[in-house]
C-alpha cells in the first residue's frame, strides 16, 4: 500500500522560497557563473520536476523555450520569473 502525502498551497510557496533562497546563495557566493541558456535535463534538475512537468510548463505556456535541432533550450531569466511566480 502506497501513502499519499497532500501538499498544500503553502508547502508550495515555502519550496519556492527556499528554492529561490538557494539560487540566490550560489550566485552570491560567485563559484558558479550562471548560464544564460539551460538545457531540458538542467532546468529539471534545478527546479526538481519530472520531464512530464516541464512538457506541461511548455505546452501551458508558462516556460518559454528555443529549439535548434531536436534541443530544447531555456532561458535561465524566464525560470527566475517563473520561480518567482509569473511567466511574463
Amino acid at each position: 500500500m502506497t501513502a499519499i502525502e497532500l501538499i498544500t498551497k503553502e508547502d508550495l510557496k515555502a519550496f519556492k522560497h527556499e528554492l529561490l533562497n538557494e539560487f540566490k546563495a550560489i550566485l552570491q557566493s560567485g563559484k558558479v557563473e550562471p548560464k544564460q541558456w539551460l538545457k531540458s535535463a538542467e532546468v529539471r534538475k534545478v527546479l526538481k520536476i519530472s520531464p512530464g512537468t516541464l512538457q506541461n510548463l511548455r505546452i501551458n505556456g508558462k516556460l518559454r523555450f528555443s529549439k535548434i535541432g531536436g534541443m530544447m533550450y531555456y532561458k535561465m531569466e524566464d525560470i527566475q520569473k517563473l520561480l518567482e511566480g509569473g511567466s511574463e
